[in-house]
């Protein structure tokens, strides 16, 4: 007899069932997108409103993606010891709380604070978003699924580039900007409170009667035939810790599952992230270092976010035809050569447009696919801890990148050398990935590298 979560991997694909889960999930993700991209138009801005310095500019988007770095791992753990669904709410309503305050911020310091605790909500999105879609999507969907979730990324760094372009002329521009994300991300937390709870989450955490109540609605819905099927005992495990200890228990069974599989997680997530938010969080400043007006320099910025729309269209047909590991491989790399050349022909400003669309282009294929990859690659106990966890490593890192970019990377070794240095870090993390970690694709979640049941196992004693 099957089980329950097979079952559901198996289901067929319908617009109105696991349809309406991408949808409401991806749209959370295009906030954040908004938000990180955001960091990159108010820098500027602040710096001549407050008068700051390089290094007091790069806290502005640092502030912010510390604070995504501690909702990572703080949502990451809730999802996978309280469950996805509460996490799936909350998250959106501390970000729309904290960006209203931020938008009337009265000091840059508390706009520094405020910034931060808007990140902890939405730093929770990606991770306990790409948990619940997959636990969710047919396994022979799965990947484009997963893929085309990036899909709303550039969507939403496009409307930030857009609302910032338009936004420039008005007085108290960047306090607009904000304000502007803080509608739509309430009527959306509004929306998030009728989606069901992870069947395999529930199935998982010994909640059967749950289970089987979301797994039979499932099945009514998408039009499939009727078949008995067993969920398998568990013991919850949402009880044993809180608070911190829950968080390092995470941390400690994340490692203690497979290091090979965790460390290549860290590294893909800290190289690749670190080469775009060191691109999406200064290219207004450099471009305008070029001598670009604001408007000049938000719309070429504009440009990058756009053409990442094809990049993730590239991902959604190529993340099945090819496998995850190679479509990583190729343009994780290429990525970071596009930007190299971006600094070399920075004197040639057509070219350097161009350069920036190339670099958009590649790293939203290998981003969405990425994404798909680790969140694939941990069981369900651990998806939403393992995904946040290598999210957090990264926004831990990213987070003091545009500090360290503008203080010391960009002025000391010069633009091409600081690209070099950045894309030789994702060559390194590719070329580690290649042996350490193996191809998921069309493989059923829980049963990818073959180490899942000894943990199952684990858990449930």
């Amino acid at each position: 007899m099957r089980t329950g979560d097979q079952v559901v991997q198996d289901l067929p694909w319908k617009w109105g069932v696991q349809g309406k889960i991408f949808i409401i999930g991806g749209l959370g993700y295009m906030f954040d997108a908004w938000d990180v991209a955001l960091n990159g138009f108010l820098t500027p801005l602040l710096g001549t409103e407050f008068g700051l310095s390089t290094g007091q500019r790069g806290l502005v988007a640092t502030a912010n993606l510390v604070g995504m770095a501690v909702g990572a791992v703080a949502w990451g753990t809730v999802a996978d010891r309280v469950g996805r669904k509460r996490a799936f709410s909350i998250t959106l309503l501390i970000f729309a709380l904290f960006s209203v305050l931020g938008a009337l911020a009265p000091s840059w310091e508390v706009f520094l604070f405020l910034r931060f605790l808007a990140g902890v909500g939405l730093g929770g999105c990606i991770p306990v978003d790409y948990a619940l879609v997959s636990e969710f999507s047919p396994k022979k969907q799965r990947g484009r699924v997963l893929a085309a979730m990036d899909g709303w990324w550039p969507v939403g760094t496009t409307f930030a580039g857009l609302s910032a372009t338009f936004l420039v002329p008005v007085e108290g521009n960047w306090r607009w900007m904000l304000a502007l994300m803080v509608l739509p991300a309430l009527l959306l937390f509004w929306v998030r409170r009728g989606i069901p709870e992870s069947p395999l989450y529930l199935a998982r955490t010994g909640r059967e009667a749950e289970a089987r109540a979301v797994i039979d609605d499932l099945v009514m819905r998408t039009g499939a035939a009727h078949e008995p099927y067993e969920i398998p005992t568990a013991a919850p495990v949402a009880q044993r810790r809180r608070g911190a200890a829950a968080a390092l228990e995470q941390l400690r069974l994340v490692w203690a599952f497979n290091p090979r599989i965790t460390s290549v997680a860290w590294s893909l997530f800290i190289s690749v992230m670190l080469v775009y938010y060191a691109a999406l969080s200064w290219m207004p400043s450099i471009l305008r270092a070029q001598g670009m007006d604001d408007v000049a320099a938000f719309a070429g910025t504009t440009v990058m976010n756009a053409v990442g729309i094809l990049g993730v269209l590239t991902s959604v047909l190529l993340v099945d035809a090819v496998g995850r590991k190679w479509v990583i491989a190729i343009s994780g790399p290429a990525a970071g050569l596009a930007l190299v050349v971006f600094a070399l022909v920075l004197e040639v400003p057509s070219a350097a447009i161009a350069l920036i669309a190339v670099f958009g282009f590649l790293s939203l294929t290998v981003i969405p696919v990425m994404y798909a990859y680790v969140s694939e690659l941990y069981p369900t106990p651990l998806r939403a801890s393992g995904f946040g966890w290598a999210s957090s490593s990264s926004r831990a890192v990213t987070g003091f990148a545009p500090l360290l970019f503008g203080s010391v990377l960009w002025p000391v070794l010069g633009l091409p050398l600081t690209f070099t240095v950045l894309g030789g870090l994702v060559l390194a993390a590719v070329l580690w990935m290649t042996v350490a970690a193996p191809e998921t694709r069309g493989r059923e979640l829980d049963h990818i590298t073959g180490d899942e049941e000894p943990l199952l196992e684990k858990l449930s004693s």
